[in-house]
């Protein structure tokens, strides 16, 4: 098989939960475990961290690894969903995992896979972890899928384990209140492992803390360790300033940060706090330049894309995978921000969203553009379109993204905005 067929049989014979939703979900780790057995326990050959959050993980996953790898660690990163091409989930010093491994590695191992069945999250897990330990990485930096307790990358036991935050997503699979999304998060946490939470909140801070408890496990919550505030968001400029205040230090550190969004804010101290915790076992991660670097050149070591990008500047095109109540507050609060012309928004979903918690989010006065990802999950632009009715938002459906991105810039003024999201799919298919 060539790289191509080869991810052809993957998609075809594995249930993959970016394609088809909660049918790809297994709600127990029996799968893994084998996996893991027959490979020998790869993820026992480096050392790792494990991170979970409803918001914020990709972020404070691939500006972690972004910090270790400047501070002259070999560093493995595994993330999920991709924008545009798998191999974007498993990197290493921020290079995706050669076409040839990929190949290699289904080829020689087909005879396990279809005889386990596994997802196709469970067997990314593995591919990933076999990697990273035959490329003798030093430590990886592994995003939970989904969840955390019964996530298949919860078999590992990290250095720390991080939380970035709990919110309303996925509740049909991980529990219909917060408690019990947190208690599923809080999965991850080990015993004696110490664990970063990123967000104290009301709800969910008790369930947290009892499972820290029952693991003996130190808990710092960044959001009370470190204080982060940011410039004005400048369209112009491709960099923008947060200011982190934290326990040692006179004044704010200063880092500059190519990810403009203001759910930042919440992010950048996540990753202090977690490096700061790793500098007993790393002593480099207590210079403040190393990590202001590492957060700085997070695009160009790791190539994340997707957060509050800009794609154009006249007239102003930003997308944000942002795609649940949490995510889309922090997109329509910035965005509101943006005081000059018009607003076009462009958004899609898929079929699981609570459409009735997110839309009445978005602002009426602005232009619509519905469409729908180019994913089996995808929601029809024009059930789309006449639900926005329900809560005033007016506009126009188009088949893909790509049509509904010309219409707009057809209609759009230099000083408009036009924003592009709702979806991670809706995304990955613009850029």
């Amino acid at each position: 098989m060539n790289y191509k067929q080869t991810l052809d049989y993957l998609y075809s014979r594995l249930p993959a939960y970016h394609r088809i939703g909660k049918a790809a979900y297994k709600a127990d780790l029996n799968t893994t475990v084998a996996l893991d057995e027959y490979f020998g326990h790869p993820h026992r050959k480096f050392r790792s961290i494990h991170i979970a959050g409803t918001n914020g993980k990709g972020s404070v996953s691939h500006m972690l690894a972004s910090v270790l790898q400047t501070a002259g660690l070999k560093t493995g990163l595994y993330t999920s969903p991709h924008l545009k091409e798998f191999r974007e989930r498993i990197r290493i010093d921020g290079e995706m995992i050669p076409e040839k491994y990929v190949v290699r590695f289904v080829e020689e191992n087909r005879k396990i896979i279809e005889q386990l069945q596994p997802s196709f999250f469970e067997l990314t897990v593995a591919m990933a972890f076999e990697y990273f330990a035959s490329m003798e990485t030093e430590i990886a930096v592994i995003e939970t899928g989904l969840g955390g307790r019964l996530d298949s990358t919860n078999i590992i036991t990290p250095l720390i384990s991080v939380i970035t935050n709990i919110g309303h997503d996925h509740m049909d699979l991980l529990g219909d209140t917060l408690e019990k999304v947190a208690y599923e998060k809080a999965g991850i946490i080990k015993p004696g492992v110490p664990v970063i939470v990123g967000e104290t909140q009301t709800e969910t801070a008790n369930v947290i803390e009892n499972a820290a408890l029952r693991n003996r496990s130190e808990l710092v919550f960044a959001d009370k360790f470190c204080t982060c505030i940011a410039d004005p968001f400048n369209n112009n400029s491709d960099f923008r300033n947060f200011y982190v205040s934290f326990p040692g230090r006179k004044e704010p550190l200063v880092i500059s940060s190519p990810l403009a969004g203001d759910y930042q804010t919440r992010n950048i101290p996540v990753v202090i706090s977690a490096c700061l915790k790793l500098s007993g076992i790393y002593p480099e991660l207590q210079n403040e330049e190393i990590i202001a670097k590492g957060i700085a050149d997070v695009v160009k070591n790791s190539g994340f894309a997707g957060r509050w990008q800009i794609i154009s500047r006249q007239p102003l095109i930003i997308c944000d995978t942002g795609h649940n109540k949490e995510g889309i507050e922090y997109i329509t609060r910035q965005l509101a921000e943006i005081k000059k012309g018009r607003k076009h928004l462009i958004i899609g979903f898929v079929k699981d969203k609570d459409l009735d918690s997110i839309l009445p989010l978005f602002p009426p006065e602005a232009k619509y553009y519905f469409t729908k990802p180019s994913v089996m999950r995808g929601l029809d632009e024009n059930i789309l379109k006449e639900t926005g009715r329900k809560y005033g938002l007016k506009g126009e459906a188009f088949p893909t993204v790509e049509d509904a991105l010309n219409c707009a810039r057809k209609h759009a003024e230099k000083e408009d905005t036009i924003f592009i999201g709702g979806s991670t799919f809706i995304v990955a298919d613009i850029l």
